[in-house]
């Protein structure tokens, strides 16, 4: 008696396929994590210049955003780089910076933030 063995197609992933996503996966992972602190600080800025939105005089404005990044720790954006305005009554705190990345050998990832005070 010879029995028949029906051969099923297998689906799946191969071991070099494995691999080659754990590449792609862990280079993407290394770049988040190193934006995420970014982020973070963009957060903090605009946070001190909705703060320093509050002050009546251009030295007045930047003297609490000095306050508030001396608090929060950062150091891509101080007071002298702020551009204050009046839009009305309302006074209107603008930033503009940028960081670099490095990635690899001659390649870097830029990043432009830009904000002003709501």
């Amino acid at each position: 008696m010879k029995s028949v063995v029906a051969r099923q197609k297998q689906l799946g992933i191969s071991f070099i396929g494995l691999l080659f996503v754990a590449i792609v996966v862990a280079c993407v992972g290394v770049v988040v994590a190193q934006v995420i602190p970014t982020l973070i600080e963009y957060q903090a800025i605009t946070k001190a210049a909705n703060k320093a939105k509050e002050g009546t005089t251009v030295p007045e404005v930047r003297a609490i955003f000095d306050r508030a990044q001396a608090i929060d720790d950062f150091t891509s954006v101080t007071g002298k780089d702020l551009e204050v305005r009046k839009d009305g009554d309302k006074v209107v705190v603008s930033f503009a910076y940028d960081r670099e990345i490095h990635l690899f050998g001659p390649a870097y990832l830029l990043l432009k933030y830009r904000g002003r005070s709501s």
